[in-house]
């Protein structure tokens, strides 16, 4: 390397793969460790943490010593290399790892990850995450210390087999050589992903919390599902859906279009991630909660170190599964194509419907996706109102109605009670062009209007 990059990276700064240090000690081997367990990355002995090179003296056999030290207090043993640079008349080391492919590594019995540029402690779930990475496995593929065979429904497993024969694979295996195939049993005994996926009982072990909310603190609907993972999916879809708005939209055509407040697909493919990256051993529940311009789905279980939600959204990443065994029987079954599409197949859908584009965060243990509905001027039909409204809503003349008045006529359809004004508001219209379309629309036939100016309300009747 030359002085000129050397001269570069001093003058960049300290970051996710550069460290700087006055002298040798324990927090180089501190550094050392979390780039390999992270990325990878070089300390850079005799620069301080100004990025000014202050210089260090080495002897003939000192970085060697380092290097000792390193592999000595460093469990597996880290070996970095070494290269000395002759730098404005000083000696800089520097001293470089590359992500160890046996992970976590520890210096003195504790571990470190390498987060922007500086070193955190790795909590336990991490260091346990590490592991089963580095060993190609993942917890849902150990054994069920707490459950046996008769825990789990075997109904529900052929059930399996069905669906993996529908997505057009062969399969003629009882239900306990597939278990057996698919490492969900080891040993004659469960894995956790067997339990989860087949479990006869509800438990907690799978708790869902479902909420509709008016508001922030004002609860409408509840439900919480606790039952195996494989049946959760439609548990959940079908409450979202439940609570989710149709719009009717007035096309001149005797069949009027019906537009869900969200695409479905994408709805289900957000619970479908939810369910399987979903980490199983936090004491914290799933929540979903469904407000009237958007939904929140929270899973215990954030991104892994190694994704960024930059990555998430440019679709530049590796994808692990966190239970890589759940996730291969959903694949199988169909209900996933591959690992690592629907995030950008959930965004696709959404920018094909013109809907703002959902939010992705890393919180507190979880993560939460956030999905927003249309703008609040834009009129949405509940569906129960929709079903009725269709058989009543007007079909030969509303080829003939301006925006304005297709517009009136979905506010209407959704509350009968609508004044003028609120009308107007709505429509973005003044309140004497309100009443020229309602009256307009009342000669037509198409709306009625039902007692007084006051007290009274509106009808959509159908032109005969």
């Amino acid at each position: 390397m030359s002085n000129k990059v050397l001269n570069n990276i001093i003058i960049s700064g300290e970051n996710e793969m550069v460290e700087f240090k006055s002298s040798f000690n324990d927090e180089v081997i501190t550094s050392l460790v979390a780039f390999a367990n992270t990325k990878g990355g070089t300390v850079y002995i005799g620069v301080n943490n100004k990025s000014e090179a202050k210089g260090i003296n080495v002897g003939k056999e000192t970085i060697q010593s380092w290097v000792n030290e390193i592999k000595n207090k460093t469990s597996p043993s880290i070996i970095p290399s070494s290269q000395t640079y002759s730098y404005d008349s000083k000696v800089i080391v520097a001293l470089n790892v590359i992500e160890y492919p046996i992970k976590p590594v520890s210096f003195k019995g504790r571990y470190f990850k390498r987060i922007s540029n500086a070193n955190h402690s790795m909590s336990v779930t991490e260091v346990a995450d590490a592991h089963l990475q580095s060993i190609n496995s993942s917890w849902d593929a150990y054994p069920n210390t707490t459950h046996t065979l008769d825990d789990i429904s075997l109904e529900k497993v052929q059930t399996s087999i069905e669906l993996m024969n529908k997505n057009g694979m062969s399969i003629a295996d009882d239900p306990l050589t597939l278990l057996l195939k698919y490492n969900l049993l080891r040993d004659n005994k469960l894995t956790n992903a067997a339990y989860l996926l087949y479990k006869k009982a509800d438990s907690f072990e799978t708790t869902i919390e479902l909420g509709r909310f008016q508001d922030a603190i004002t609860i409408k609907d509840t439900a919480r599902s606790k039952s195996d993972v494989i049946s959760q999916v439609e548990q959940v879809f079908n409450f979202v859906k439940k609570h989710l708005n149709k719009r009717i939209i007035i096309t001149g055509k005797p069949q009027n279009t019906q537009k869900w407040q969200y695409p479905l697909e994408a709805i289900r493919e957000i619970i479908m991630n939810m369910i399987i990256h979903r980490d199983y051993r936090s004491s914290s529940d799933s929540i979903v909660k469904v407000f009237d311009s958007r939904i929140e789905f929270y899973n215990p279980g954030r991104l892994p170190q190694t994704i960024t939600i930059e990555d998430l959204l440019n679709n530049t990443y590796q994808s692990t599964p966190r239970n890589k065994l759940i996730a291969d029987i959903f694949k199988d079954m169909g209900h996933i194509e591959k690992y690592g599409s629907g995030i950008q197949r959930i965004i696709n859908q959404f920018k094909v419907e013109r809907l703002p584009m959902p939010s992705f965060q890393n919180i507190s243990e979880g993560f939460m996706v956030t999905v927003f509905a249309e703008d609040d001027n834009k009129v949405i039909v509940p569906t129960k109102v929709a079903e009725k409204v269709v058989e009543k809503v007007v079909e030969k003349v509303v080829e003939n109605l301006t925006d304005n008045q297709k517009l009136i006529v979905d506010i209407i359809a959704n509350n009968k009670y609508a004044t003028a004004i609120e009308i107007s508001k709505k429509v973005g219209i003044s309140h004497r062009k309100t009443q020229e379309n309602l009256a307009k629309l009342k000669e037509i036939g198409i709306l009625k209007r039902i007692g007084p100016a006051k007290g009274g309300h509106w009808r959509v009747i159908q032109k005969s």
